[in-house]
């Protein structure tokens, strides 16, 4: 088993937290002494700190920056592709 203390600050990971979980794209942003401040890239972003103890069931790969710039395109192309438009009436 891996762990968060594993990741660099800056990179994007494609990691499986648990055997049953998808896999998710992450960066991971701020370090301190104890801790890692993540973005998780799903169907929505979401943010928050991971002690570096905390498990990871698989670290798949860190992105190189040329695939980090070929998803960077995909995703902001499609940011308000979900989104419902709002009725006038």
């Amino acid at each position: 088993m891996y762990s968060y203390g594993l990741l660099e600050p800056g990179c994007y990971y494609l990691i499986q937290e648990k055997p049953e979980l998808s896999i998710s794209l992450i960066k991971v942003t701020t370090e301190t002494d104890q801790c890692m401040y993540i973005f998780t890239y799903d169907d929505q972003l979401s943010t928050g700190w991971r002690r570096k103890s905390d498990g990871i069931y698989d670290i798949i790969e860190c992105l190189t920056d040329h695939a980090v710039q070929e998803w960077e395109k995909q995703y902001n192309s499609n940011e308000g592709a979900f989104q419902e438009e709002e009725d006038d009436d």
